[in-house]
């Protein structure tokens, strides 16, 4: 800004102090400019989500992204639903998606047909699938559910798959049981309702269920079978061409699976912040990340790493039940170099 700077009657003259001054400015301006314009772009990519990315099975990836983890790391991520994990590693595979959500046995089951994807990061050291059955049911253990009708989210989820190799520690098939596929909503409504005995659930499903008066028990899947929590999946092109987009978004999902492992209460508090949906029902929420920190994310030597050895027992378990036709190299089945 400049100021005249003369005597009456006299031509106007500018004082070259306002002169030197307004010239700092205008360099200051254009150097803010400069600064602005030379700030690295952020690098936007779309997760795809095997279900509503509403549930707070999803807590890591909101509470990443809602915290600004993701943000941090220069990423700008959106959401994107498949139709279930099995879904989800097929286009993660055929690069529809440079990431995805997955349970941990997902590449057991579909790079026998050829579909390149891997774990990068899992959620926890145990199963992400419990077998949620009502009080009344008389189910106590797995052997229990022959001529039961038992509610799955879908037959393309990893989970069903999950509860194929639950039936088969018991000797059962799918033949043996009466399994619905009835969606995000109807897999608890069912056992709410009384129309199925149980679920092959997670612990978002519990709450609601739970909400209705309805006494359930919850059986563990490792008491009788290796399944493995959630994943997330990227394919082998990704893994090689992308490493630093692929270890960037690792580091900050992992960041907000340890801000739940710390602390659940504030996690559920801000996740309701994030996913509005859930407004009122905070103590639902905060329940179903009880669960996982106690049911789930327990075990890991190294925060997201999957065991080799867990992988292949379970590998080896539904090539014995006949669940996969064929073994994969458990090498190409997962890699840790982006948690270690």
């Amino acid at each position: 800004m400049f100021v005249f700077d003369s005597k009456p009657g006299a031509a106007p003259r500018i004082s070259r102090r306002h002169v030197l001054q307004g010239t700092a400015v205008i360099s200051i301006a254009a150097g803010v400019g400069r600064s602005v314009s030379a700030a690295p772009a952020m690098e936007k990519i779309t997760y795809l989500f095997p279900a509503p990315p509403l549930l707070p099975a999803f807590g890591p990836i909101q509470l990443a992204k809602g915290r600004g983890y993701f943000a941090q790391a220069g990423l700008d991520v959106s959401y994107a639903v498949g139709r279930g994990g099995v879904d989800v590693a097929k286009q993660v595979g055929a690069g529809n998606a440079p990431l995805g959500g997955i349970v941990g046995d997902g590449p057991i089951v579909v790079r026998q047909n050829g579909v390149p994807v891997k774990i990068v990061c899992l959620f926890g050291g145990k199963g992400f699938m419990q077998l949620v059955v009502r009080k009344d049911s008389g189910i106590k253990k797995p052997a229990d559910l022959k001529g039961k009708t038992i509610t799955v989210m879908s037959y393309q989820d990893t989970t069903f798959y999950a509860l194929l190799g639950l039936l088969a520690s018991a000797g059962l098939s799918q033949n043996d049981v009466n399994i619905q596929a009835a969606g995000p909503v109807g897999v608890w409504q069912m056992v709410a309702t009384g129309k199925s005995a149980g679920m092959a659930g997670v612990p978002d499903w519990i709450p609601p269920v739970e909400a209705t008066g309805v006494a359930v028990n919850v059986l563990p899947t490792d008491k009788y079978f290796p399944h493995m929590a959630q994943a997330v999946a990227a394919s082998d092109e990704t893994i090689k061409k992308r490493p630093e987009l692929v270890r960037s978004f690792v580091k900050a999902a992992l960041h907000g699976m340890k801000d739940i492992m710390d602390d659940p209460s504030q996690a559920a508090v801000d996740f309701v912040k994030f996913v509005p949906q859930w407004t009122g029902k905070e103590g639902q929420v905060k329940e179903a990340f009880d669960y996982y920190d106690k049911l789930v994310y327990p075990g890991q030597k190294v925060l997201g790493a999957v065991d080799p050895v867990r992988m292949a027992k379970l590998q080896d378990f539904y090539f014995a039940k006949g669940i996969i036709r064929k073994k994969t190299p458990v090498d190409e089945l997962y890699t840790n170099q982006f948690v270690e």
